[in-house]
Parts: C-alpha cells; structure tokens; sequence
C-alpha cells in the first residue's frame, strides 16, 4: 500500500503555456507528455462509491495497471488517501490480487467480480517535472484530456503535485510559489468525481447548506470546502453560488480573528474582492486569493 499525498489545482484554460514556462523554469528531470487511458468501474448500485472506494485500470504503452483507492482526507486541494496498485498483463480486472485489507469486511466480497463494470473514462496526456525541493522529491503533472461518461464530456486541465517522499510542508511551499502566476486555483472535485457525476447523467449541482457552527479545526475544514465547492458552482454559472462563497469566507474571518489577526485581516479584504466582482472568473485565480487557500490548507494539515 502507497500513502498517496496529492495537490491538485485547475489550470486557466488560457493559462496553460504561461504555466508550462514557470514550470521550465524549475531545476527539474523533466518527462514529455504521455497518453493516459483510464478506465473507472463501478456496480449498479454504486457499491464502491458508497464505500469511498475508487477503481480503475490505467493503461500507458501497452502496460496496465489496477488501482483501487479508499477512504482518505481531502482538506482544500490536499488530498490524502491509501492506495493499492497491481500490475496486469492484460486490461482486465483482477481484484483477487488486492490483499484483503482493502475491503470493508476484511475479504473480497463474493459476488463483487461479476457485478463491477466499466462506468466512465479518462484519456488526457500528461506531462510531468520530477523536482528536489527542500528535504522532498514532488512530481508535478500537468494534464490535459477530457473526462467521458456516455455522451456525456467535460475537459481535464490541471496540475497535480505529488509527494513522492519528504514533508507535506515542502509540496506547500513550491505550490505557493507556482500560484503567483494567476492561473491556477485548487481543485477539490478529482477526475472520479467528475466522472461519477457525468455517469449520473450530469445533473445540475446544487447549493449545499453550510454545514460549520463552532470555530474549531472541523468547521474551518467544511467552510474552506464550502468555499471550494460553491466557487466551483459559480464558474460554471449558478450566480447564487456567490452568497455561499461570502458566507464560508465571513466565517473563516471571524474564526481567525480571535488568534490570527493578519490572517483575519486578509479574508476580509478577499471577502471584499469577491464581493464587488461581477464574475467568478475574476475572482477565482488571483494569486491572493489562491494562496489564501492554501494558506488555510497548510493551516488545517501541519498546524502551522
């Protein structure tokens, strides 16, 4: 088993050769773009999901690969889950081969191979930069494709840094020096979700109740994931995803206040920002606000 430590962002359509050159710019062992074909399988009911377990088969140059995630910890773009990989010789599932930690009673289920299925795909080119940063070795991916469900298609653009070995802190700091160039924001819907819902028939997200009362550590986790969720909503053109984006971003403020003053300060003055844009995409990749993003992030993961 891998402890897959993960940053995700969203990059700018327009913004991806802007990104491409700060990325040259790093001291780094630099990997040209593949073609990656995934395929995702799920059953009728939704057994995997329900479990908050992912499946899929990778295949790159005529190798596959099995991959099944499970239950982990998404805060801000962070994502943090245990993953198993088992390599195939044919695209085939082969759930036999996961050691029976992975499920839920401790054994394969009996009748699990015969229910799964293929449900939606991704087919995206990555390019990767393999950087030494600090006490850490971070492989950055930058990707491109679509993710498809039926007739249903919704384009990858984005840049994932993964941990490969060192400290969280590390992948914290080179993210934060990447967002000064204004294109790119923190994605929390991976390409699974993504592909959960088109397979759903991509229906209209809706607005969530906020979910966050007392000012601890779990109510700034669900505002920041509030934040990113109804920001997510108002890109794609719910103008009423904007009163829940000022309302996860009051809270923040006033849950800072207390300890953090500077940092208090700096969400009003973005609550502010947000306030007197007209558009999400005014908003959404300016550097102030991403790094205050991540700057909560850091918070809620190191403490710091």
């Amino acid at each position: 088993m891998d402890q897959e430590i993960e940053l995700k962002f969203i990059v700018e359509s327009q913004g991806v050769e802007t990104l491409r050159q700060q990325l040259n710019t790093l001291s780094a062992e630099h990997v040209p773009a593949a073609q990656l074909l995934n395929i995702y399988y799920e059953t009728a009911d939704n057994w995997l999901r329900r479990h908050d377990m992912g499946l899929r088969i990778r295949g790159h140059n005529g190798r596959y690969e099995m991959t099944m995630k499970i239950a982990g910890r998404v805060v801000g773009g962070l994502h943090q889950r245990p993953e198993y990989n088992i390599d195939l010789q044919k695209p085939e599932l082969a759930l036999e081969k996961l050691p029976a930690e992975v499920w839920p009673e401790g054994k394969l289920p009996a009748d699990l191979a015969s229910q799964v299925h293929p449900l939606f795909s991704t087919d995206f080119y990555r390019e990767k930069w393999l950087v030494d940063h600090n006490q850490s070795r971070i492989e950055l991916a930058l990707d491109q494709g679509e993710v498809k469900a039926g007739d249903h298609r919704e384009p990858i653009c984005e840049l994932e840094l993964e941990l490969l070995h060192g400290n969280v802190e590390d992948i914290l700091d080179l993210a934060e020096q990447l967002l000064s160039t204004g294109v790119l924001r923190q994605g929390s819907l991976s390409k699974a979700a993504r592909g959960y819902h088109l397979a759903q028939g991509n229906p209209e997200r809706k607005l969530k109740t906020a979910e966050f009362a007392a000012e601890d550590n779990a109510a700034l986790e669900a505002a920041l994931a509030h934040w990113q969720y109804h920001e997510e909503l108002w890109l794609r053109g719910n103008v009423k995803a904007k009163a829940e984006v000022l309302k996860a971003v009051e809270f923040i403020r006033a849950a800072l206040a207390r300890e953090h003053e500077m940092a208090a300060e700096q969400m009003a003055q973005i609550g502010k920002t947000i306030a007197a844009s007209a558009e999400a995409s005014e908003v959404a990749f300016k550097p102030q606000i991403a790094k205050a993003k991540l700057m909560l992030t850091a918070f809620l993961v190191t403490g710091r």
